[in-house]
């Protein structure tokens, strides 16, 4: 079996940045894409420099097509095992296919964990938010209510009033507020309701699009909104990791991630991590830029071996 250069695992932003600056430095490079991107639930990617506000998946269609026009490989596929010996890794795939690599990224990325509230996964990237960089525009002078399930709840609802004079704090599971919490929320006209959610009430139109209409409390009362804001369990994909003998490390927001040195390079020899995988906050451009930092970090690798390669074949005669 032929031993490419590089594998990257995860086709989001993070692993075709990276592919594609491998493939620009002629390495042969395969990106295994299980297809099921973390944004594909939102209208449009924002802060993305000459493409604000075009649909994610787009933006994917389109880096497949530049790292396709530079010979890299692209197969829509998942890895169910990961191993590596004094060769590089071997990749079993879930269509049976095995994969061999010199070196490895991991472009992973992450699961939301949303709160078990009815209504939150159905409008997950349309009504209901987590961040006021990506979406909060969107939302702007509107009815917002951020849904307290954590002392980042307070937090969110300070981003959201930049937006909107009309936000609401539900405390529902979130720690008591401190004192000094409680005044800022206070000062800045933000309305805090200790209630309970018992539901998010949605609408349904014919052609199957769901819309929020307000936020259902447990004694039956609705409070109107246009928006949610819950603040999601972040917990990077690391079962690759851990099987090449990795450690993922706790994250401040939640669940776990990837821990990197340099341009991504982790703790385990020939494993590089970059995107949501390693950094759990990291919007579209941010992934995209640890993407091509990984890949060019993996070229001077490769370089450097085949420099002493060669070295050593020529000392030999």
């Amino acid at each position: 079996m032929n031993i490419i250069d590089v594998a990257v695992i995860g086709g989001g932003p993070a692993g075709l940045s990276a592919a594609i600056a491998l493939a620009r430095s002629l390495r042969s490079v395969v990106v295994i894409d299980a297809g099921t991107p973390r944004n594909a639930p939102a209208d449009g990617a924002h802060n993305v420099l000459g493409h604000e506000g075009v649909p994610p998946l787009d933006i994917l269609a389109a880096g497949r097509k530049d790292l396709e026009a530079y010979g890299g490989v692209i197969r829509t596929d998942s890895v169910l095992t990961a191993t590596r010996d004094d060769s590089g890794f071997t990749l079993d795939l879930a269509s049976g296919e095995v994969v061999q690599a010199r070196r490895l990224i991991l472009a992973t990325g992450l699961v939301d964990e949303l709160p078990d509230i009815p209504g939150v996964a159905e409008l997950w990237g349309h009504d209901v938010l987590h961040c006021p960089y990506c979406h909060g525009y969107e939302v702007r002078g509107k009815r917002i209510v951020v849904l307290g399930t954590s002392a980042m709840s307070t937090h969110q609802a300070m981003l959201f009033r930049q937006l909107s004079d009309q936000v609401t704090v539900l405390t529902h599971n979130m720690p008591a507020l401190e004192p000094a919490d409680s005044e800022r929320l206070r000062a800045r006209g933000i309305d805090v309701v200790d209630a309970q959610v018992q539901r998010l009430a949605v609408s349904t139109d014919a052609d199957g699009t769901h819309h929020l209409d307000g936020v259902e409390l447990a004694d039956g009362s609705v409070v109107e909104a246009d928006a949610v804001v819950v603040a999601p369990r972040f917990i990077a994909r690391t079962d690759l990791y851990e099987q090449l003998g990795g450690t993922p490390s706790p994250h401040p927001m939640g669940g776990v991630f990837i821990e990197t040195g340099i341009m991504g390079q982790t703790a385990v020899p020939g494993v590089w991590a970059a995107g949501n995988t390693s950094d759990l906050s990291a919007m579209v451009t941010v992934a995209m830029g640890a993407g091509v930092q990984a890949g060019a970090a993996v070229n001077a690798d490769l370089v450097a071996e085949d420099t002493e390669r060669a070295v050593a074949a020529a000392a030999a005669g």
